[in-house]
């Protein structure tokens, strides 16, 4: 049955839909249509059908919401694009106006609009689900718990990390200053996002004594929510959205420059400008903010300009054969290719090896994996390939969603790769 909606939102990115000449060149390089090839898995099919929409030509229907969240969100198609359409961002919009018509399902409207929000009620939420997670879910590998089948909303039978005991707050505290009483080059905010709060707080903190190191001082905001993500690009909710974003520039205000270790944060915060601003006066704040936000790889690299002494392989990194996975939010969206590799061929005690099509997407995509994870483990097993065919002990990256995705993908492919962020490769 058919829900008619305006589509506001999709019909200001509509000038994006203009280049595409449906020549299929897309057809070549989206992951999801090389496990389905079906032509509304493809950004050509998909835009077919959001013009249709626009020029009322047809009727919203359950089968297209289905089509709007089969989509990665990689940007493959738009980076191919012999005419450089940009589908991606009209299929947001379009979300966005799907949300503003139907609203949102259980529990997600639950988790968005109420504890997303709300950081303290949000951790007390998650420590609850800490409890609940050492009762109801049995360890498999190491710290890696396996999920009930009956949590169907997060994906069935998906290997996910512990919660961890103490979130990355209580761990660090709001200012922390360069190590032994050296004056601070740089003052800059930390971003954690979610994952590095609630899963991997040894993550963050390590990335904050590496810049404590190095003469940064760091400060740690705890008015800081979630990046949105989930929220404004894979739900279309953007009222919450915004508030979120809000609330993170608020948490920022008094500082030039905010790092993150998480190549999705990063690109969600930037990308507030772009989805997010309704009025002239968020426009302005939102790109200011934007334009402060910094992946950790750019940051050394480009802003520090550290030198290749700065890079000593940590105790679990040395000896070890690595290769590179590019996040699709790191190297599509940002930009940040030759970064990351740069400090990895830094690291004398590290063996690097170039896998093939590094920057393939993993298929996690936040809100796309839990939507359809039969479809992202196929998805995956694509990277495990290259990655068994580069022999590497480990895969690294700096996103903590391709982490966790990676962490799925070993566990049931049971092979004896680990997944690292590039910072654990530092000491």
């Amino acid at each position: 049955m058919g829900v008619k909606i305006k589509f506001e939102q999709a019909r200001r990115f509509q000038s994006l839909l203009e280049p595409c000449t449906r020549c299929g060149y897309c057809t070549f390089w989206c992951p999801v249509y090389q496990e389905e090839p079906i032509e509304t898995c493809v950004a050509r099919g998909k835009g077919v059908m959001i013009k249709a929409l626009l020029d009322g030509r047809a009727d919203y229907t359950d089968k297209f919401a289905d089509v709007l969240n089969k989509c990665t969100l990689c940007m493959t198609c738009a980076e191919h694009c012999p005419f450089k359409a940009q589908i991606p961002q009209v299929i947001v919009g379009a979300r966005a106006d799907k949300f503003k018509a139907k609203g949102l399902g259980f529990p997600y409207n639950v988790v968005f609009k109420w504890l997303l929000p709300h950081r303290t009620l949000f951790g007390n939420t998650v420590r609850l689900a800490s409890w609940f997670q050492r009762i109801f879910m049995p360890k498999t590998e190491g710290t890696i718990r396996h999920l009930s089948f009956f949590l169907s909303a997060l994906g069935k039978g998906r290997q996910i990390p512990s919660i961890a005991p103490r979130f990355l707050r209580q761990l660090v505290p709001v200012m922390n200053s360069p190590r032994g009483g050296i004056e601070a080059r740089m003052r800059v905010g930390f971003f954690s996002g979610c994952m590095m709060d609630f899963v991997f707080p040894d993550l963050g903190k390590k990335i904050i004594d590496f810049l404590t190191k190095n003469a940064v001082e760091v400060v740690v905001p705890r008015e800081q929510v979630c990046c949105g993500a989930p929220v404004f690009l894979g739900a279309g909710d953007l009222e919450t959205g915004r508030k979120l974003a809000d609330a993170n520039v608020r948490a920022f205000a008094d500082l030039d420059c905010i790092i993150c270790g998480c190549a999705t944060g990063v690109s969600a915060l930037k990308d507030y400008a772009k989805f997010l601003a309704d009025t002239p006066e968020r426009a302005e704040m939102y790109a200011t903010f934007g334009g402060k936000v910094k992946d950790i790889s750019q940051f050394l690299v480009d802003v520090l300009k550290l030198p290749v002494s700065a890079y000593q392989a940590s105790a679990e990194a040395k000896g070890l054969k690595v290769t590179w996975h590019d996040p699709c939010h790191l190297k599509r969206y940002l930009g940040v290719k030759e970064q990351p590799r740069q400090i990895i061929r830094s690291i004398a005690e590290v063996k690097y090896i170039e896998m093939t099509r590094p920057d393939w997407c993993c298929g996690m995509a936040g809100t796309f994996t839990i939507s359809n994870y039969e479809l992202s483990k196929k998805i995956v097993a694509k990277k495990l390939e290259t990655i068994k065919a580069a022999g590497a002990d480990a895969v690294v990256t700096g996103c903590t969603g391709c982490m966790i995705q990676f962490i799925d993908g070993f566990t049931r492919h049971k092979m004896p790769q680990r997944v690292m962020h590039i910072m654990e490769l530092l000491e």
